[in-house]
């Protein structure tokens, strides 16, 4: 771990899990490249824009960023890091978050019923991830250090959703696992994290509607700030390249660090409530 302040990069930041991650980051003092494509209020269905992201980083005591940059086009992902290279020299930690998330994906409904475009997830989700991290390795290569972290949950071994939400996080898992391999001699952690049920903005919205119906979900969801407080724990273990290649509970690792959530909480991991937990990666490897 470098005494230089930490360069991170988290991608899809614009709201969601993204936004919580690069806020927590920037509570320990990182500069945040906070991608997106939403600068504007309003333009998206959802509330939140890249540059409101990186004025909270900046107000958490980072620097915030804000890149505007689809993840569907691999030229502006390239120029992304050709930037950070120019102002930075160095990327420390990659969050690959970026995905898309279509509503129709999200319902009962069977998959021959949904657009097909919902499985544009292997496209802005699993391929984005990849070419990423492709463009971000040799800005760690140099010191020899870094962490690439996959977002991911237990619908990689588990039916959610659907083939469309579920193939992509089980293909994020194994990404994590075979990049690490090929990191294993340069010194950098690859893993993927599992998120439990996130508490956004637009379920904090839910529940604040009919607060008899929905308040359950306090008492087992996360902030997105947990899985950033998460990862800067994980980038300061001295071990954790023993953990590369694996996917990780977010929940377990913060009980792990002694990280509690808003309000003292401890949210449960999926292991502990349903049995869930990731698939072991065998040891075999074929070149």
């Amino acid at each position: 771990m470098s005494d230089k302040t930490p360069v991170a990069v988290v991608t899809g930041a614009s709201r969601g899990a993204g936004a919580g991650i690069a806020h927590a980051l920037g509570s320990h003092g990182c500069t945040v490249y906070v991608t997106g494509r939403t600068e504007t209020s309003g333009a998206a269905t959802l509330p939140g824009t890249i540059q409101e992201t990186a004025e909270r980083v900046t107000a958490a005591g980072g620097q915030g960023i804000a890149v505007r940059v689809d993840h569907a086009d691999d030229e502006q992902v390239k120029a992304l890091f050709d930037r950070i290279a120019r102002e930075q020299g160095r990327v420390d930690i990659l969050v690959n978050n970026a995905a898309i998330i279509r509503d129709e994906m999200m319902g009962r409904t069977k998959f021959w019923e949904e657009p097909l475009n919902v499985i544009d997830t292997l496209n802005v989700g699993l391929r984005s991830s990849y070419v990423a991290t492709v463009y971000a390795a040799p800005l760690m290569l140099p010191q020899g250090d870094g962490l690439v972290v996959f977002t991911s949950s237990s619908g990689g071994v588990h039916y959610a959703f659907g083939p469309a939400y579920g193939v992509p996080k089980a293909g994020t898992d194994k990404m994590a696992a075979d990049m690490a391999v090929d990191f294993e001699d340069v010194g950098i952690t690859a893993v993927s994290i599992w998120m439990g049920s996130l508490l956004t903005d637009r379920v904090r919205k839910i529940i604040a509607s009919n607060p008899k119906k929905f308040g359950h979900i306090l008492d087992t969801a996360e902030t997105p700030e947990l899985t950033g407080h998460v990862i800067w724990a994980l980038y300061g273990d001295p071990d954790r390249l023993n953990v590369s290649g694996q996917t990780l509970i977010g929940a377990e690792l913060a009980v792990k660090y002694g990280i509690t959530d808003e309000d003292g909480r401890q949210p449960p991991s999926y292991r502990e409530l349903f049995d869930v937990h990731p698939h072991q990666q065998q040891a075999h490897v074929i070149r």
